[in-house]
């Protein structure tokens, strides 16, 4: 190691320890979070739909704190937290998102709902999210049974959350508009749903990246396909003109032929017209 490396690395501040794993959840909070988050592809498809790993963030489970803590209690670990122009890195280092640390708050946390927190979500969490700073909180209930509602959410306005407005766009339809994300977010049927404003369609799935896969390798084929017809057709073409040529060349030849013949017959007049001239008398 040289000076200036030795130098550089003592400069460097040790790299701080990673908190513990927060406790397990209760069984009814672990089954609602892979109901919505993990089997139906939501937490994939988003962070497809949003990109730059590097900088975007998209996690859940470890603990959000704003300083590092030296007594976990109290800490909140939420269900799924996002928060864009951030060092991900950092968050699975230090195995939790610490504000201090990353600069910022989470733009967007999102609570699912289970009978065993539902209380805790709409109230403790709340304050607490907004003390933090962390400018939208959105709260999804399969049911509606443990949040008294089964969509909602709140936007951070001079430090006091106020609710989103929640639209009924069918009987088992309810969306709202995350400005931070800008998505909206639906209780369709009892699922969680992200939708594009822009496209008015679902971010892209899994399902949809297949079927793109699908009809790609289709139209690769129909190509291809297209490719062996016309190889075929042109090859067709070259025995038809290989084909005629070997016709025509008797023919070429029996007319070359002829032609080779008359001029020897002219020739041959042209001999004998001229003998005439010579032995004809009057001719001098």
């Amino acid at each position: 190691m040289t000076v200036s490396q030795s130098t550089v690395a003592e400069r460097q501040p040790p790299a701080l320890p990673p908190l513990p794993d927060p406790p397990r959840r209760n069984p009814d909070e672990s089954r609602a979070n892979f109901q919505h988050l993990a089997i139906n592809g939501g937490a994939l498809h988003l962070a497809r739909h949003f990109g730059h790993p590097d900088t975007t963030l998209l996690g859940g489970d470890l603990y959000l704190a704003p300083f590092p803590p030296d007594d976990m209690a109290g800490i909140r670990y939420p269900d799924m937290l996002i928060a864009f122009d951030v060092d991900p890195e950092a968050y699975h280092r230090r195995n939790a998102y610490i504000i201090s640390e990353q600069g910022k708050p989470p733009d967007f946390v999102l609570e699912i709902g289970s009978p065993s927190t539902g209380q805790v979500d709409v109230e403790e969490k709340r304050d607490d999210y907004a003390a933090l700073g962390i400018p939208e909180y959105w709260r999804f209930d399969e049911t509606g049974q443990s949040h008294g509602t089964r969509l909602a959410g709140d936007r951070l306005v001079d430090g006091v959350y106020r609710p989103i407005a929640i639209e009924e766009l069918a009987e088992d339809i309810l969306q709202g508009h995350s400005t931070v994300l800008h998505l909206d977010l639906r209780w369709e049927r009892g699922q969680l749903k992200w939708h594009d404003p822009e496209t008015g369609r679902h971010i892209p799935t899994y399902d949809d990246h297949v079927a793109r896969a699908e009809e790609a390798e289709a139209r690769i084929k129909e190509a291809e396909a297209a490719l062996r017809a016309v190889r075929k057709e042109r090859a067709a073409t070259k025995a038809a003109f290989r084909e005629e040529r070997q016709e025509r060349a008797p023919l070429e030849a029996k007319i070359r032929a002829e032609r080779e013949a008359r001029a020897a017959l002219e020739a041959k007049v042209r001999e004998l017209e001229a003998q005439l001239q010579r032995s004809d008398p009057r001719s001098g």
